[in-house]
């Protein structure tokens, strides 16, 4: 399907002969040893990646997963002569307020599916009426469908430049904003750049927005309860980031790989949804099998491993510019939901102050990947700051 600036409804219909090639290399995966790997220490545990990969050759069926997909409406636009994808449901109440939700790496827009139907047609999922949102969930540019990216110099920051575009060009001026992971970083330029289009931003990975170029939390932000949260984010940051230095650096070397491999593909994805999650070890508490290879498959039919991971090179070589100087940096209303299995602890203190902070909730449960782990929770938590901000 040719994409154009105009707005376009999109199905997924992924070519036969790409599910068969598909099925040809993961057939020939050559394995590695593996030994002492247990605990993952390693990395991704070889034994269940094989049991993972038996599943989808044998009882995954992508044509039914595509099928749940397309029961929401996809639509696909260039701005600035740049591919995006998105589903847009709207709102069943009397006034739904425009959310736009964006997603990270590596997750996709198919993360956020079950907070779909209780945010659109809360009266449906035990909610009121009055608090339905119009909820327009793009995939990041170069990620999945929002592909080919044929462009340098798309990080967060410009996405969220073209997250306003598109929210323009769906009649809405103003709106609210979620995400994690970069996610996050974009809620949160949105209600730095554009605060007077920006209803309200909610975040559950709150970081500064130069954390690329060494923006950091001052250690005596943390207040003594704090200092746990602390030590965690500094054992992540010595013993999970292998990732993120190749990714920002020669993120080409990897895509070769990785292109080439679906195995590989799955592994990489896997160990990150591991590890960032609220699962104490055990990956399949937090994702059915079936949803670990549903996001593989988002960027092994897309091709766009390679894209997704030049995000981080885009992000370090093109340091965040301040639209401002002013305190708070997010002048928009915010609202941080603290996830006990996060990968980033921002301390209260500096929140107060980095952020026009409005809600800060501690959720009970629920890592990196909130909008995939606990939809009910994080909808609860929008619903309840939202709704001040109608």
């Amino acid at each position: 399907m040719a994409v154009t600036s105009e707005i376009k409804s999109f199905r997924i219909d992924v070519p036969q002969t790409v599910l068969e090639d598909l099925a040809r290399r993961l057939e020939m995966t050559r394995w590695p040893r593996d030994f002492a790997n247990d605990d993952w220490r390693y990395g991704a545990n070889v034994d269940y990646l094989r049991v993972l990969v038996d599943h989808w050759r044998n009882a995954y069926d992508w044509r039914a997963r595509e099928a749940m997909m397309n029961r929401f409406p996809h639509f696909r636009t260039l701005i600035d002569a740049k591919p995006i994808h998105f589903l847009h449901v709207r709102g069943k109440g009397p006034a739904p307020m425009p959310l736009i939700l964006s997603h990270g790496w590596p997750w996709s827009f198919w993360d956020f599916r079950r907070m779909i139907g209780p945010l659109t047609d809360p009266a449906s999922h035990g909610g009121d009426p009055a608090d339905a949102f119009d909820v327009v969930i793009p995939s990041l540019p170069g990620y999945g469908f929002s592909t080919p990216l044929e462009q340098p110099g798309i990080n967060w920051e410009r996405t969220a430049d073209l997250w306003t575009l598109l929210m323009a060009r769906l009649g809405y001026e103003r709106f609210a904003a979620q995400g994690g992971d970069w996610g996050s970083f974009i809620a949160a330029q949105l209600g730095h750049k554009y605060a007077d289009r920006v209803i309200g931003v909610h975040v559950h990975t709150p970081s500064p927005l130069d954390y690329m170029a060494g923006g950091k939390f001052d250690r005596d932000d943390f207040s003594p309860e704090e200092l746990p949260l602390r030590r965690k984010m500094a054992a992540f940051g010595a013993e999970e980031t292998g990732y993120m230095a190749l990714q920002r650096t020669k993120p080409q070397t990897p895509a070769i790989a990785l292109n080439d491999s679906p195995a590989g593909l799955l592994a990489w994805i896997v160990e990150k949804r591991r590890t960032w999650s609220d699962c104490g070890g055990d990956i399949e508490r937090r994702f059915t099998r079936d949803e670990l290879i549903d996001t593989a498959m988002l960027y092994w039919v897309t091709e766009s491993f390679s894209t997704s991971a030049r995000y981080y090179y885009e992000a370090a070589h093109h340091p965040w510019q301040p639209a401002h100087d002013r305190m708070p940096v997010v002048e928009a209303p915010v609202a941080v939901a603290v996830m006990p299995g996060e990968i980033v602890h921002a301390p209260r203190r500096w929140a107060e102050r980095y952020y026009n902070l409005q809600r800060w909730t501690v959720i009970p449960r629920g890592g990196h990947f909130a909008a995939a782990e606990e939809p009910e929770l994080l909808v609860a938590d929008l619903r309840s700051f939202f709704a001040t901000l109608r």
